[in-house]
């Protein structure tokens, strides 16, 4: 039976989409190629034979002239440029209607709900940056025991507490009963657990990070379950369909170790779809705009690759893209609206150009996972 892998670089988009200015964002993003640019290039030697520098000018990843692979630049339909909304169009789900984001913070009916569920009233409640937040309110949520809340230009509810302040499973136990709450017209797509550790002036977020997401309406995901082929997600992709088709998933604690993860799946699943995140690209790098980090991680990734296409089977194919933009050069720590890339190996190669709609990944899984149509894909 073949086997379709998909990994999804969380935040590598490759270009500004025509609508950037309406999502607030500077009309030259493009995450992967700025990043190159501002490092002087960089070394991607085989994201290069896959075709990567044929996507977007990318210093030091010359364009490939005899393609191996089919590519595509990926044009968002759905209103967003979010974890949520991007994977979900991979699967079928076009989202007409943006979820709700809170610029200046939640409103007051909201918060006193929150403060209900945790018997206390919440610090923050700002749109703001997660590591930035936590050293401004670390101290006095530790010595108050109240949860730091905050949210970002993405439709977001996160909570942020000390892992030895609040234990994890109540932290966890607030998030899922505040997403139980958040319906329309504040049916935001994610509540978001962000635990930490350390002290004052040294605090740091922790891997067990938990995302609440909405529940998604039917997609591909249920259709390869009922059509009894395996899903198997590594990463936060489990929290993103919020469990729906799923068959396995495996959390890691960061890029390196959801590729191990990766490669562990590759050597003893024998049918369905791997489904991968990356989401270091977009936590770590992204939103920090840590460009070397960036840079960094992308090379690391790179070199993993021939350890993935050696276990690869005859009738396999491997997809890389992304969900959305984050570009580390550009102004604030928002997400950026861009084209992501469709790399795909085991296909037929060609460059397809733009391409309106991520769903283009999972017409892709469906057609290596259906026999019948395997040889015509």
């Amino acid at each position: 039976m073949p086997r379709c892998l998909v990994i999804v670089l969380d935040s590598g988009g490759i270009g500004a989409l025509p609508d950037a200015l309406a999502y607030g964002d500077a009309v030259g993003a493009n995450t992967i190629g700025n990043v190159a640019a501002q490092l002087g290039g960089l070394r991607l030697r085989h994201l290069q034979r896959l075709g990567l520098g044929n996507l977007t000018p990318t210093a030091g990843v010359p364009p490939t002239e005899h393609l191996q692979t089919r590519l595509a630049r990926l044009a968002s339909v759905s209103k967003g440029k979010d974890t949520v909304t991007g994977h979900w169009e991979m699967m079928g789900i076009r989202i007409d209607d943006p979820f709700p984001i809170y610029p200046k913070g939640f409103p007051s009916e909201v918060v006193a709900a929150f403060a209900a569920i945790c018997g206390c009233e919440p610090l923050g409640n700002v749109a703001a940056s997660g590591t930035e937040i936590i050293e401004e309110l670390g101290r006095m949520h530790m010595e108050s025991g109240r949860p730091i809340l905050y949210t970002s230009a993405d439709s977001v509810f996160q909570v942020a507490a000390h892992e030895d302040v609040v234990p994890l499973e109540t932290l966890y136990h607030w998030c899922e009963q505040i997403r139980a709450i958040l319906i329309a017209p504040h049916r935001v797509n994610r509540v978001i657990a962000r635990p930490f550790v350390g002290t004052p002036g040294s605090f740091l977020r922790t891997a067990h990070r938990r995302d609440f997401a909405v529940d998604p309406p039917r997609n591909l995901l249920d259709d390869l379950s009922r059509k009894m082929f395996g899903v198997h997600a590594v990463g936060k992709v489990c929290d993103i369909f919020g469990g729906r088709g799923i068959s396995d998933s495996v959390r890691a604690v960061d890029n390196e170790d959801a590729l191990v993860r990766t490669c562990e799946l590759l050597d003893r699943v024998d049918q369905g779809m791997i489904f991968v995140n990356l989401n270091d690209f977009d936590t770590k790098y992204g939103h920090r705009r840590d460009v070397r980090g960036y840079g960094e991680a992308l090379e690391r990734l790179d070199l993993w690759i021939p350890r993935l296409e050696a276990r690869l089977r005859p009738g396999d194919r491997a997809i890389f893209t992304a969900d959305h933009g984050c570009d580390p050069t550009a102004r604030g720590s928002d997400h950026t609206r861009e084209y992501v890339p469709f790399i795909e190996l085991g296909g037929r190669p060609g460059d397809l150009g733009i391409v309106a709609g991520l769903g283009l990944v999972g017409d892709q899984v469906l057609k290596t996972l259906t026999p019948a149509s395997v040889g015509a894909a």
